[in-house]
């Protein structure tokens, strides 16, 4: 089976937002040790804890979609 054009070119679109998501996720990982470390309002903190787990959610359906289906 080969890829058309426009599938490559989803493919490479989803793979940059993955990307992007990954470093998103990293940023705020480090922004809320940050905070942490200081004792920052724990409400912030939490905020920006569920901010963090929306991306690791929208990066595993990217990473599906970009995962070939494989019939075993």
């Amino acid at each position: 089976m080969t890829s058309t054009p426009k599938q490559m070119e989803t493919e490479e679109v989803l793979r940059i937002k993955l990307e992007a998501l990954k470093r998103e996720h990293r940023d705020l990982d480090v922004a809320i040790g940050a905070l942490e470390e200081r004792g920052t309002d724990p409400l912030t903190v939490r905020r920006l804890k569920k901010q963090k787990l929306a991306l690791k959610d929208r990066i595993a359906v990217l990473e599906d979609r970009l995962t070939p289906d494989i019939i075993a």
